[in-house]
């Protein structure tokens, strides 16, 4: 049987036709299944369901093997059999009306009165009382794929047993609540069991963990909003319509040949660099269905590959998609003194990228002389630096709130007026239940406080990340905290998440902002992240090139954990993140067997919540260790290497 579920329902008001793709990735592409940040935030939504049902003690948990034929059947069953008794709670309930089905994470039941609890590891915070509507009693975008969910579960349960009175809440990670002990994220451990969540609870009780970081959230009249479609999250469609279409549809495995347009942009279901050669792109197979397009038109440079593109759904809905479709007036031309402005940075990119497919190469743009006026500002030594960090539903000390920020890592690069990089210090705290926050400032302090060198970030990250602290700071009892809030402002700019306004005297540099500001080559399509700008000049910089093709020990730098012999560039893509080693897990605990290397932030990320827990082995946690200190290295070179692009390129 094929039933459209929750999850399918949720995909669907994104883009109906999406229900076709869905489910298939053994035939179709899907970039969210290869997302290790996705699948990171995943982990710690099962860790809040498992809190969750400790608040609902003693429940029933309808068990199933998700690969079993007999799947829905099965669970159906067990979920009747323990409806039988009149006051019940329980886990993953299964509730089947026509062609819908749907999992309740938490059901309560007390006679013909219902309590549906649904999970999220969204965060709310408890002391706003009007988070879900506008002041205009319009449904907020950011909550409406939520509510939409949980409207779709209460109409099935409601269409299943139409004499139950059915209230209908959210419970999420609440942002107005402290963690009461330490250790609490340790608690639901990410293991190889074979539950659906994946997590194993190392307790048994809400008492266990004090005061819980979770709340409930009333939805019921929100809902009535759905129902009685005052909202309509697609304008032609009723939510009932909605619902019909959908199963319909789904059930006859049909495609709904939705009109395509700008949302396609975020589609999911194409083909990355992580894909399966024997995949098909459902994003390309739409497109040839509804624009007749043939496989070189996807060749073609596109609209969706343009930078901040808001003039984009305009120019898509007049047929206007290619590259080469696109004139000076559709981008109109805003002129800023000494830096690009957007439609001209946009401007650039469509000369630039159609110059390259004509001719197979293009000059690279470069504002050499307002670049200068910024470089006469600067102090050496230069200093580069880049943090990792965690911020996690469920928190990982005492005192803690959900989702607050923790500061585990930095890396720093110095380069020195006669031309020496050194990799001067680095910092990395991974004591199970400690809150690093505060020694990782005391160590930034100890590695900048020397001098006044010109200390520079990539993109906003860690200014973002010292403001929280700041705030950390002040609800703290540190000793040196008035230092510690003075070292943060000398080298910040503040922030709306600070009372305290400033502008720091050493206030960092933003290197993606004057790469934004002075610099453009069509090898970087749309993107300015450092993971697309660093190849990016390396294959256009013979300079570069040259030399980080040499071992370490021959090109006047340090490192602090790479060989002398290492050498950055031994692939023709020209990405010094595959010199990375994987890690080798052969001998390792199930713990981390899913973790192959650490070559992005979402990787990293997911290596700090497993190696909070306790019952990890010193060889998996050094493993584990080593590989992030070799990551973030990694990324403050990525720093260095732009600014030694930029350097050359105006010096010659």
């Amino acid at each position: 049987m094929r039933y459209l579920t929750k999850s399918r329902f949720r995909q669907a008001i994104e883009c109906p036709t999406k229900l076709y793709y869905t489910k298939k990735d053994k035939l179709y592409a899907n970039t969210k299944e290869e997302d290790t940040f996705l699948k990171s935030l995943a982990e710690g939504g099962f860790q809040v369901e498992e809190l969750a049902r400790l608040h609902y003690p003693g429940g029933y948990l309808v068990e199933d093997d998700r690969n079993s034929k007999s799947y829905y059947t099965d669970a159906l069953s067990r979920t009747e059999k323990a409806l039988l008794t009149e006051n019940v709670i329980i886990y993953e309930a299964a509730f089947c009306f026509q062609k819908l089905f749907i999992r309740a994470d938490i059901l309560i039941k007390n006679g013909n009165k219902i309590k549906l609890v649904e999970v999220k590891a969204k965060s709310f915070d408890s002391s706003n009382t009007n988070q879900l509507v506008s002041l205009k009693g319009k449904i907020n975008s950011s909550w409406r794929p939520y509510l939409y969910d949980l409207a779709f579960q209460k109409h099935v349960i409601k269409s299943a047993y139409p004499n139950w009175e059915v209230s209908a809440y959210l419970m999420m990670a609440d942002r107005s609540k402290k963690a009461t002990i330490s250790g609490l994220n340790q608690l639901f451990r990410i293991s190889d069991n074979k539950k659906r969540t994946g997590i194993e609870s190392m307790v048994n009780s809400i008492d266990q963990i004090g005061e819980s970081v979770l709340e409930e959230l009333a939805t019921d009249d929100v809902l009535e909003k759905i129902y009685s479609d005052k909202d309509r999250i697609i304008k032609s469609m009723s939510f009932l319509e909605m619902i019909d279409i959908f199963s319909d549809y789904y059930f006859q495995d049909k495609k709904i040949k939705w009109p395509v347009g700008w949302h396609c942009k975020s589609c999911e279901f194409k083909k990355s660099k992580k894909t399966k050669d024997n995949l098909i792109s459902g994003f390309q197979e739409c497109w040839k269905e509804q624009m007749n397009f043939v496989d070189s038109d996807f060749l073609k440079p596109n609209i969706f590959e343009i930078w901040n593109f808001r003039a984009g759904p305009k120019l898509l809905g007049m047929g206007k998609f290619f590259l080469e479709d696109i004139n000076q007036e559709d981008i109109g031309m805003k002129t800023l003194k000494n830096k690009l402005s957007t439609q001209h940075r946009q401007s650039l990119q469509v000369e630039k990228t159609l110059e390259l497919k004509s001719f197979g190469k293009s000059d690279f743009y470069l504002d050499k002389e307002n670049l200068k006026l910024d470089i006469k500002g600067w102090n050496y030594p230069l200093h580069f630096i880049d943090f990792e960090t965690s911020s996690s539903a469920l928190p990982f000390t005492k005192g803690r709130r959900p989702y607050e920020q923790v500061a585990f890592q930095f890396s720093h690069h110095t380069i020195y007026e006669n031309g020496k990089i050194q990799h001067s210090s680095e910092h990395i705290d991974l004591f199970p239940g400690k809150f690093p926050n505060f020694d990782f400032v005391r160590a930034l302090q100890k590695s900048l406080g020397n001098d006044n060198g010109t200390i520079f970030k990539y993109a906003t990250h860690e200014n973002s990340i010292l403001n929280a602290i700041y705030n950390q700071l002040c609800d703290s009892n540190e000793h040196d905290k008035e230092d510690l809030k003075e070292f943060i402002r000398q080298i910040t700019n503040s922030n709306d998440s600070v009372a305290d306004q400033w502008v720091g005297e050493r206030d960092m540099v933003d290197l993606c902002a004057l790469v934004k500001k002075y610099f453009y080559h069509p090898y970087l399509k749309g993107s300015n992240s450092i993971k697309a700008v660093l190849p990016c000049v390396l294959k256009i910089s013979h300079f570069l090139r040259t030399k980080y093709a040499k071992p370490i020990c021959d090109i006047n730098l340090t490192s602090t954990n790479f060989s002398e012999n290492h050498i950055w560039l031994n692939s023709s893509d020209f990405d010094p993140y595959k010199s990375l080693p994987d890690l080798n897990l052969d001998n390792l605990e199930s713990s981390i067997s899913n973790l192959q290397s650490i070559k992005d932030g979402g990787a990293a990320l997911t290596a700090f919540g497993k190696v909070q827990y306790t019952g990890m082995s010193e060889i998996e946690r050094e493993l584990i260790k080593k590989a992030l200190l070799k990551y973030c290295e990694l990324d403050t070179l990525a720093m260095v290497i732009i600014w030694e692009f930029f350097n050359f390129e105006i010096n010659s």
